[in-house]
């Protein structure tokens, strides 16, 4: 994300007090003694990092209301104030958008769509900045300044320089959208990979909170992955860490958009399994609705594409579970709702191609609507707010 001003200033510029904040943002409410636990600070270094953050209203602390009298006096919490300010957070698809409005907590408060039949980046950012303006309007809590606002991208997106580098359902090269948006909308803007910004939402909130090591695998009409590492979502030295959708599966197999042939993503993305069915059964089939219904049907061949997608997926990851060593990979996205036809075979390649103690990983499935990506994207703007830098990590 570009340097910006912000309307409203995060009053923590160290990395002890980011980190607290977050700690009891994922975990809290919590006493000080166990935030500087997980945070692995001592006690003198939470309490200059609250001190801050209770005086601008960011965190509140008071006694556990839960606890028993007969235990003594209620134990202290230091919770974050969800209601001290909002975000916006924004999931752009090939063919609509996706807006939430949320509070600190990264709580949604209102949720819009809107179908976008003009892709072009003009027309598009005309089209957030509407919901931008009607979310804002229609804000629960007037009082609370909106602080940020968050984009979610397919594709190669540079969230440090605020650039979408390449999407290629969007057909974006080098579009400088966060200096765009910014301008458009008037608030601060952080841009990124849609799957990575799903990912610091599910490391806050959702199946990898507490986890140091995981995987975020999304199937649909693309194959992306986020990763976090050592507790950090990394995006690598280009900011395309994680894309596992371009491994090649198939030396021989079908062409894909990025130039090579047999990706992952080639075989068992949306359009490639659509493809492949008309190609095996002759009908015509525009929508994964009708695939999966003639797959329930039997209409001959079309099992066996999903069969092939599943284990192109499986070996994917397995790559993955290889090469880092995840506690466990989460698979979301659209293309879930095919996942009682090839789960048998992503489970049967991840086993076969994990590397000996890989094979342990927990994969598990989480079927997220598109709310969540948008929520996703609000997160990104949360954790931006926080560290008033542009950075790959919550810590």
């Amino acid at each position: 994300m570009r340097s910006t001003p912000h309307a409203e200033t995060f009053p923590a510029h160290t990395p002890a007090a980011s980190q607290v904040f977050t700690t009891v943002l994922s975990h809290g409410p919590l006493t000080r003694l166990e935030a500087g636990r997980r945070a692995g600070l001592s006690p003198a270094a939470v309490t200059k990092a609250v001190r801050p953050l209770l005086a601008a209203g960011y965190l509140a602390e008071g006694a556990d209301q839960e606890a028993r009298p007969a235990l003594g006096r209620p134990a202290s919490l230091v919770r974050v104030n969800g209601e001290r300010a909002l975000f916006i957070g924004v999931k752009v698809t090939g063919g609509e958008l996706i807006a939430v409005l949320t509070d600190l907590c990264c709580r949604i408060r209102l949720a819009r769509r809107t179908p976008l039949p003009d892709r072009a980046p003009g027309p598009v950012l005309t089209a957030i900045a509407d919901l931008v303006h009607e979310l804002r309007t229609h804000a629960a809590e007037p009082a609370s300044p909106v602080a940020g606002l968050g984009i979610a991208v397919s594709g190669d997106v540079d969230r440090a320089e605020g650039v979408v580098r390449y999407s290629p359902f969007l057909d974006w090269r080098d579009v400088p959208l966060a200096e765009l948006a910014t301008t458009a909308g008037g608030l601060p803007v952080v841009v990124d990979n849609d799957v990575r910004a799903l990912t610091i939402a599910e490391q806050w909130f959702g199946a990898g909170a507490g986890l140091s090591d995981f995987a975020v695998v999304t199937v649909g009409a693309g194959i992306g992955c986020g990763l976090v590492v050592h507790g950090r979502v990394v995006s690598g030295a280009h900011g395309v860490a994680g894309e596992i959708g371009h491994i090649v599966i198939d030396p021989a197999g079908p062409p894909c958009h990025c130039g090579n042939r047999g990706c992952l993503e080639a075989i068992a993305g949306d359009a490639a399994i659509l493809a492949r069915i008309q190609e095996v059964t002759g009908r015509h089939v525009t929508h994964s609705c009708e695939a999966v219904a003639l797959a329930h049907q039997g209409v001959p061949g079309v099992r066996e594409v999903y069969a092939r997608a599943g284990e192109a997926i499986g070996r994917g990851i397995a790559t993955v579970a290889n090469l880092f060593g995840p506690e466990r990979v989460i698979i979301s996205g659209e293309g879930l709702t095919a996942y009682d036809l090839f789960a048998e075979h992503i489970r049967e390649a991840f086993t076969t191609a994990a590397f000996g103690s890989a094979a342990r990983c927990d994969v598990q499935t989480r079927p997220l609507p598109f709310e969540e990506w948008a929520r996703g994207a609000a997160a990104a703007a949360i954790q931006s707010f926080i560290t008033q830098a542009p950075t790959t990590g919550t810590g």
